[in-house]
């Protein structure tokens, strides 16, 4: 199989960028809405700073981790 660098993006991989991002938005965003509508304002703080935190935490409340 040979590598293929550079020229256009096919459909298959834009509509998987495309899902990707919506899906790491939503679990930020989840996270975001928990925090200020449950009171924890440093994990709001720290969810809002520092976007990887606030979408592990998003994931975790989907799944029910905490």
């Amino acid at each position: 199989m040979r590598a293929r660098f550079g020229g256009a993006m096919n459909a298959s991989t834009a509509v998987t960028l495309l899902s990707t991002t919506l899906l790491v938005y939503a679990a930020w965003l989840t996270s975001i809405v928990f925090c200020a509508s449950g009171g924890h304002r440093p994990l709001l703080i720290a969810a809002a700073a520092f976007f990887p935190v606030g979408v592990v935490h998003g994931v975790g409340l989907w799944f029910g981790g905490w």
